[in-house]
C-alpha cells in the first residue's frame, strides 16, 4: 500500500498543532508563576525591612516559582518564535532557507540537547524522589524533589517542540515552490 503524501502532511501538521497547543498551555498556566513570584517576593522584603522577619520556606519558594516559570515556559517560547536568534543565517532568506534552518536546528541542535538533558537528569531526579529530598534548611520547603523534576518536564516539553518544529520545516520543505 502506497502511503497518501496529504495524508501524512495532515498528520503530521496536526501532530504540530497538538504539540504547540500542549506547550502554549503549560506556558499560559506557568506564567502565572511569574506573578506569584513577584507577590512572593514582595513579601518577602516587606516582612524582612519592615517587619523584621524572615522565612526561609518564602525566600525558597521564589527561587522554586522561578524555575519553573524558565523550564516550563521555554517550550512555549519557542512554540510562539519568540526565541532569541542568531539571524546571520535567516536574517533576509526565503521561507524554504528558513526552513531549512529550522529543520537542521531542531534536528542537530534541539532535539539532542533535550534527549541529554532528560537522560542525564533522570537518575538525579529518580535519587531525589527515592529520599523525597527536602531544603537543606530546618524551615525551607520540603519539595526538593519536585523542583529537580522540572529538569526532565523542560527536557520533554522541548523535545517535543523540537519535533513540532521539525513537522514544520519539513512541511514547508515538501510544498510546491509556488505555495505560500
Amino acid at each position: 500500500m502506497i502511503p497518501n503524501p496529504r495524508h501524512s502532511a495532515a498528520v503530521l501538521a496536526a501532530l504540530a498543532r497538538s504539540i504547540d497547543r500542549l506547550n502554549r498551555a503549560v506556558g499560559s498556566a506557568v506564567a502565572w508563576c511569574a506573578v506569584a513570584m513577584v507577590v512572593v517576593e514582595v513579601l518577602v522584603v516587606l516582612l524582612r525591612h519592615v517587619f523584621g522577619l524572615g522565612f526561609v520556606a518564602m525566600q525558597e519558594s521564589v527561587i522554586y516559582l522561578h524555575a519553573a516559570t524558565f523550564m516550563l515556559a521555554a517550550a512555549a517560547v519557542l512554540s510562539r518564535d519568540r526565541h532569541v536568534r542568531i539571524d546571520i543565517l535567516v536574517g533576509a532568506a526565503d521561507a524554504r532557507r528558513r526552513a531549512v534552518v529550522d529543520l537542521l536546528g531542531a534536528l542537530v541542535f534541539l532535539l539532542p540537547l533535550a534527549v541529554v538533558v532528560g537522560l542525564l537528569a533522570l537518575p538525579y531526579v529518580v535519587r531525589s524522589w527515592a529520599i523525597l529530598e527536602r531544603s537543606k534548611e530546618t524551615s525551607g520547603l520540603p519539595l526538593v524533589f519536585l523542583l529537580k523534576s522540572l529538569i526532565p518536564a523542560f527536557a520533554l516539553l522541548i523535545g517535543l517542540q523540537a519535533l513540532a518544529m521539525a513537522a514544520r520545516a519539513w512541511l514547508a520543505l515538501a510544498a510546491p515552490k509556488d505555495a505560500p
